[in-house]
């Protein structure tokens, strides 16, 4: 008996030991576990608001270059109706497709950003379709909310999923761009 009494240190040593082991195994594991789980939801939310990202802007080109003729400032190629609604259309297919994936994945801001995004292209179509009609100006006013959406959406985007590197804004730019063309255009139009 007395032998056992002084080898239960021990074996109590070896049983805690051992369920130390056993306990910090499983929370590594665990965690390990979570960290993988994230990085593979994070690389479907990015492929998801690539690809939405990719069809919105789609969209917004196509719908842009068959308003070259009501915009005499846009420096872009005309495309004509009959080539341009069949492109619109299978976008817009696409487009569903991609928002799903964006609804199902995203997070609450970023879907907001997307929405945002969305409804400014969709109004941009609806003129390039002929459902609406709109003059330069408003035309230019549209084009000027869909950029800041998309700036809205990438910050969002970027700012869900941790990616670094500053803004990629362009908005400004394209607006002070569209600035630019506007006042050369005044310019050889005043005597």
């Amino acid at each position: 008996m007395a032998s056992i009494v002084a080898q239960l240190p021990a074996l109590i040593g070896v049983l805690v030991g051992t369920v130390g082991t056993i306990v910090a195994t499983s929370l590594a594991d665990r965690g390990r576990w979570k960290r993988n789980q994230s990085v593979r939801w994070d690389d479907r939310r990015f492929d998801a608001y690539v690809e939405f990202a990719r069809v919105i802007k789609e969209i917004h080109a196509v719908a842009v270059r068959m308003l070259v003729d009501e915009r005499p400032h846009s420096r872009g190629h005309r495309m004509d109706r009959e080539e341009g609604l069949p492109r619109l259309s299978d976008a817009d297919v696409r487009h569903t497709l991609a928002w799903e994936s964006v609804l199902l994945l995203g997070d609450a801001s970023t879907v907001s950003a997307a929405r945002e995004w969305r409804d400014a292209v969709w109004e941009i179509e609806r003129v390039a379709r002929g459902l609406t009609r709109g003059n330069d100006n408003d035309l230019d006013d549209l084009l000027h909310r869909a950029n800041e959406a998309r700036d809205t959406f990438y910050r969002v985007a970027r700012g869900g999923l941790s990616v670094r590197g500053g803004s990629v804004a362009q908005a400004e730019v394209l607006g002070a761009r569209l600035d630019e063309i506007r006042a050369s255009r005044a310019s050889r139009q005043t005597p």
